[in-house]
Parts: structure tokens; C-alpha cells; sequence
């Protein structure tokens, strides 16, 4: 069971899920970002890049995109048409846009898929698959279809329903405006990162929604009302000005770690987490250990350790893409596989899509993560 706190840090908004004992979830935004994942413009193609086979879109306020082509897609320089931004710009990278509109809800997703209806993976049970498919199978068309989410497992089929339609209305709307509307327009606005999160944890592990910002806690309640109403009564206003949200949870000290390169373990190692724009590498280390047992039982007593901490840092920092853990070395095959096995079971507790791929020739462990939101270091490096 777990809170989600909203807040301000430094002028920009602040999210940070709570579980009981501490923050497992952090992410920072300004609620004002250029080009929000989300947004959906009345974009120009500006030029092609044919060996790639893309195009370069610009948006509103001059911004240029990269835009994937689909196989066969033909357009040319000044043609207009709609865009989703699905990647915001960071540093060197232009934002990424699609041509394939989405609109994601609690339970649901509307997506361009040419009418299908598609389930989570995290549904296991093949009869609750067939019968989500069933529900929402009559609401598609010839070019938008859904996606139910991990969250419809357990929904009534009124929530899942109410959603669908309404992201359809919207998604019609949308359609129907574009010829009307000059280019670069914007048609619809992404919603903030804190009320992402209200879409995206898990229905089952969201208890409370807290904030101690009087315009947030506003904009969070209309929003609630009118797309998640079966959670407004978790939304709570917290009001003790001696000892701000932001204290009484200790997110900037959580804030502030979550972004430091060394992370000890209670047994004395500790991991070096190196993000890099490829990948995220991950390095386990003897550190402090004072074990006394032997050589073998030493590394495997630490690698089990660093495999919960990992799990836990991939969240935490919101890492994603591939990621390459480098364990402490073992030499009996046994314990690599039990050290597999724990870091998988860790990981299942992850509600974003993570794979453990496998340990490869050099003892390295190749995991993937879905990406949702840019990780951590990105975001504190985005200024508002």
C-alpha cells in the first residue's frame, strides 16, 4: 500500500510514491515543459532524412522533432499533418514524434492500431484476457483500437468502459479539429507528471493521494472528478505549516540520494550506477564487507543483496532501456543461477515492463526496462 506525494521542490513539482517505510518513486517536473510527452501539434515536415527513413517536424515555438517513418510512408518537405510528441528533447536529442495518436487512462490506452484490442502481459489469467477483449472489442473502429492495462485486471467493467468511451470522444475530437486548425497549433496538452503517476501505479498499491500546494491540490481534484472519479476520495490536502510535506517525508534527502553515483548496502558493498546514453551500468562491489565466511559464500552473500538493491534503484531512478549489472564474480554455477532467480523475482515487483534477458559470457546480467518517463539525471539536469 503506498502514498503518492505532491509537492514543490525548488519551484518545480515534486512526485515521490511512499510505501511505508520509505520512497521507492521519484520524478520532477516543472508543469511546463516545451514540448510535453503527450501534446499533440499540427506539425510541418521540414526536411527528410531518407537513409533513416524519417522526417524532421516542426512544432509549435519553432521546435524540430524527429519523426520514424513506417515502411512504405511517403511525405515530403511542407506537408502538414498531426504529431504526438512520444520522447521530450534532452541535451543533444531532439524530441521524438509520432504520426500514431495515443490516449492513455488508468485502465485503458486508445491507441491507432487499426481497430485492435490488445492486453497487458501482467494479465496472466486467459479468461479475464478474452473477456477484456470482448468488452472493449465493439468500440473500435477501421484505425483506433485499445490497450487495457495492468490496472483493468481487477476493474469493474463500468470504470473500464466509462474510460474507453470518453478516450474515444476525445481522440474524435481531435481528428475532427485538425483540418480546422493552423499549423503548429496544439490540439491537446499532456497532462503533468504527478497526475501521470495518479494514471499509471497500480490500482491495488495507490492508497492516498497528499499535497500540501493549494493549486495542485485543485488541479489534481478536477482532474480525478472528471477521469479517475472511483479515486478522488483518496486525494487528501495536507495542512501543518510548522512541518511541510517535503520534511515530514524527508524527499530532499530521498531526492538527493536517488542521484548519487554510490549506493552502499547494508553488508558493506555497494553499487556504482553509471547512466550513460546507450545504457545504464551497474557495478557490485566488496566495499566494507567484514564476512567472515569463505571467498564464495562472501560474494554470493553480497550479489543477493545488491539484486533487491538493484530492482529497487531501477525504480527509484526510473532507469530504463538496457541495463548491465556487473555482480561480484562466482565461480560455482549453482549460485549463479540461484543469484538469477532472486534478481528476477525482485524484479516482478516492478509494475513498469522489466526483463530479465540473461547473464552473458563475461558474467555481465542484461536487463531491459520499459521507458516511460525520462530517468532521473535527465530531469534534474532539465532546468526550469
Amino acid at each position: 500500500m503506498s502514498k503518492l506525494l505532491v509537492t514543490r521542490l525548488e519551484g518545480r513539482i515534486l512526485s515521490a510514491v511512499w510505501d511505508g517505510n520509505g520512497v521507492i518513486q521519484l520524478s520532477l517536473g516543472d508543469g511546463q515543459e516545451q514540448a510535453r510527452v503527450g501534446d499533440i501539434y499540427l506539425g510541418r515536415v521540414k526536411n527528410l532524412a531518407k537513409n533513416i527513413h524519417a522526417a524532421f517536424v516542426e512544432i509549435a515555438g519553432g521546435q524540430i522533432c524527429y519523426c520514424g517513418l513506417e515502411e512504405g510512408e511517403r511525405v515530403r518537405p511542407g506537408e502538414e499533418f498531426l504529431v504526438q510528441v512520444t520522447q521530450e528533447a534532452v541535451k543533444t536529442k531532439d524530441a521524438a514524434v509520432s504520426r500514431r495518436l495515443s490516449f492513455p487512462g488508468k485502465y485503458v490506452v486508445l491507441a491507432e492500431n487499426g481497430g485492435r484490442v490488445a492486453v497487458s502481459s501482467k494479465i496472466s489469467s486467459k479468461k479475464r484476457r478474452e473477456a477484456l477483449q470482448a468488452l472493449l472489442q465493439p468500440l473500435c473502429g477501421t484505425q483506433e483500437g485499445f490497450i487495457l492495462r495492468t490496472n483493468s485486471q481487477d476493474a469493474p467493467e463500468e470504470d473500464i468502459l466509462r474510460e474507453a468511451e470518453a478516450l474515444r470522444s476525445r481522440w474524435r475530437t481531435v481528428r475532427e479539429q485538425a483540418p480546422y486548425r493552423t499549423c503548429f497549433s496544439c490540439l491537446f496538452a499532456g497532462i503533468p507528471e504527478y497526475l501521470k503517476q495518479m494514471q499509471d501505479l497500480p490500482a491495488q498499491e495507490l492508497t492516498e493521494i497528499v499535497t500540501d500546494q493549494p493549486d495542485l491540490f485543485q488541479e489534481a481534484e478536477a482532474y480525478l472528478r472528471e477521469y479517475q472519479p472511483e479515486d478522488l476520495a483518496k486525494l487528501r490536502r495536507y495542512e501543518d505549516p510548522l512541518l511541510p510535506l517535503v520534511q515530514l517525508y524527508s524527499l530532499e534527502t530521498a531526492w538527493e540520494r536517488a542521484l548519487q553515483k554510490r549506493v552502499w548496502l547494508k553488508s558493506g558493498g555497494y553499487l556504482v550506477i553509471e547512466p550513460t546514453e546507450a545504457l545504464t551500468v551497474i557495478d557490485v562491489n566488496t566495499g566494507k564487507y567484514q564476512g567472515r565466511k569463505n571467498r564464495e559464500d562472501t560474494f554470493f552473500g553480497i550479489n543477493r543483496e545488491a539484486a533487491w538493491e538493484v530492482a529497487f534503484q531501477l525504480r527509484l531512478r526510473n532507469l530504463s532501456g538496457i541495463i548491465l549489472v556487473d555482480f561480484i564474480d562466482m565461480e560455482s554455477e549453482e549460485r549463479k543461477e540461484a543469484l538469477l532467480r532472486e534478481l528476477a523475482e525482485a524484479l516482478r515487483k516492478d509494475p513498469v515492463k522489466t526483463v530479465l534477458v540473461d547473464m552473458t559470457r563475461l558474467g555481465l546480467v542484461e536487463i531491459t526496462r520499459k521507458k516511460i518517463r525520462r530517468p532521473l539525471h535527465e530531469q534534474i539536469a532539465k532546468k526550469p
